[in-house]
């Protein structure tokens, strides 16, 4: 089995509020990360343009968008992102939704992911929306749903990687947000984990923000976070 190399699987969340900031974090970053992740924030700002501004200095691309609607809809938006040369991509787990993605990045190499819960959520969350089950399960079931339908991994956090194994096997990816280093704020993540935490638990890949974004020196910040996942990934094995 090949060593895994943590620089490769560190997703930097690029949540800004323009294009601008992203080059001026992108510059500072450059030779720590490789892969970066573009949400709601940064996109409504700077649009597909940006996407294309990463994807022209090498670097990898999870368009976080969370996709959630008509399956024509659904369909048709995820050929558009496929065209782009994106990775990743993330679709609420419905089934429909969740259909209607895999046949829209149809003949590309674009991976879809579920969104099982959200990292802010916890049981109270799902309750409030007439969920009766625990968060854990919940996840898990979604996990083999987005499975069953043919996608290619989930969003989950540090918490449930065990759980999302035993009901889909190793092979499927799992990307975990809300990772946070030992003795930094979860800030609004309930189920926040630190890299050696998230890793030793199955995770795949882990996508990190604000404690790089806001870190005197992202780069070292950045470095700092790839160190403790390397040494976790060869403890894993």
């Amino acid at each position: 089995m090949s060593k895994l190399v943590a620089r490769d699987r560190l997703i930097f969340a690029l949540d800004v509020p323009s294009a601008e900031e992203a080059k001026r974090l992108l510059d500072l970053l450059q030779g720590q990360v490789s892969f970066v992740k573009v949400g709601l924030e940064l996109y409504t700002a700077a649009g597909p343009d940006i996407v294309k501004r990463v994807v022209e200095r090498g670097m990898r691309v999870f368009l976080d968008l969370k996709f959630l609607d008509i399956e024509e809809t659904v369909r048709r938006a995820t050929a558009r992102v496929a065209a782009m040369g994106v990775d990743f991509l993330t679709v609420h787990a419905n089934r429909k939704a969740l259909k209607a993605a895999v046949q829209g990045r149809e003949g590309s190499s674009l991976k879809l992911l579920a969104v099982t819960v959200l990292t802010n959520f916890d049981g109270q969350d799902l309750r409030d929306m007439g969920i009766q089950r625990t968060v854990q399960d919940l996840v898990a079931a979604r996990a083999l749903l987005a499975s069953e339908v043919g996608c290619d991994g989930v969003v989950a956090s540090g918490e449930e990687p065990e759980a999302i194994r035993q009901k889909v096997g190793p092979r499927f990816v799992i990307v975990t947000p809300g990772v946070r280093p030992a003795g930094k704020g979860v800030d609004d993540h309930a189920r926040a984990t630190t890299p050696t935490q998230t890793i030793a638990a199955g995770a795949d890949y882990l996508v990190v923000g604000r404690p790089i974004r806001d870190a005197v020196d992202p780069a070292a910040a950045a470095a700092a976070i790839v160190a403790e996942m390397q040494t976790a990934f060869d403890a894993r094995g």
